[in-house]
């Protein structure tokens, strides 16, 4: 169940309307790295969740919040797109190139939405949640979740310098903001339940008897030519404290060479194949 209010969770101002810019704001409602695409995350995860409730809890109601996002961007959006044209054949008149491209905005926000936002990225493509992922392993979603953050903060960072608008990054700076804590948050769920050495690796259920532990944790340094970029993962103790880090140069190949045989009749191949 939901609760609804009528306000928006953060103030939306725009001082200069420009529909080129709602078009830009349109990634970070249907982008990969916008809040459609955390919010439907969260929720399947929320209700995938198994293990202490309070985490199940803590993915409602951050899923929740990124609902809020939404509804605030696409007011930003609509207000950006106040005295967009819409008569094309006056701006036309104006200057052809306007014409041909209605001064960088999406001719959508006036063909399918009558000035305002939609379920789509900047390019004008739906999302469609192959980029939520919910796998019912909790620290394979807290790592899927900061990195879907960190995205998304990348995103408002780079929204936040296309503008000179003060409204539009009053705004933005909120979602930055609320970024840096989602980071934060799903990455100390981690900690909470023991840090890298204990999660890792995930799944971290599986027995060891099921790897080849003996593969578990060389570098593979694949060039001829080219010295191993030494580093944390080149030496050292491994993350999950099982075994050191090392490197393997040059490696030979452990399979054989794949031979698919003869093609079957009546499969479309041709008659040498056969």
């Amino acid at each position: 169940m939901f609760h609804h209010s009528s306000k928006l969770q953060y103030e939306v101002r725009v001082e200069r309307p420009d529909p080129a810019f709602a078009k830009h704001l349109q990634q970070a409602i249907g982008g990969i790295e916008g809040e459609i695409r955390v919010a439907m995350q969260y929720f399947f995860q929320a209700m995938g969740a198994r293990g202490d409730s309070k985490y199940r809890d803590m993915l409602m109601m951050t899923a929740t919040e990124e609902l809020s996002h939404i509804e605030f961007l696409g007011h930003a959006v609509a207000l950006n797109l106040e005295g967009a044209p819409v008569d094309v054949q006056d701006e036309a008149a104006k200057d052809p190139v306007v014409h041909a491209i209605l001064g960088g905005m999406n001719p959508r926000h006036i063909l399918s939405s009558g000035l305002s936002a939609m379920p789509v990225n900047s390019n004008g493509v739906p999302f469609d949640m192959s980029h939520v992922y919910a796998t019912g392993n909790i620290g394979a979603d807290m790592l899927a979740n900061a990195t879907a953050e960190a995205g998304g903060r990348v995103l408002a960072s780079r929204l936040y310098n296309m503008t000179d608008d003060p409204g539009m990054k009053d705004m933005l700076s909120f979602l930055i903001a609320r970024d840096t804590m989602h980071q934060q948050q799903w990455l100390a769920v981690l900690e909470e339940l023991g840090g890298w050495e204990k999660q890792l690796p995930i799944p971290n259920a599986t027995p060891q008897d099921h790897e080849a532990t003996e593969h578990s944790y060389y570098f593979l340094n694949t060039s001829l030519d080219e010295p191993t970029p030494e580093g944390r993962w080149t030496s050292g103790p491994s993350l999950d404290g099982r075994s050191e880090f090392s490197v393997m140069k040059e490696p030979k190949p452990l399979g054989q060479k794949p031979s698919l045989g003869k093609a079957k009749p009546k499969s479309g191949a041709q008659s040498e194949q056969t």
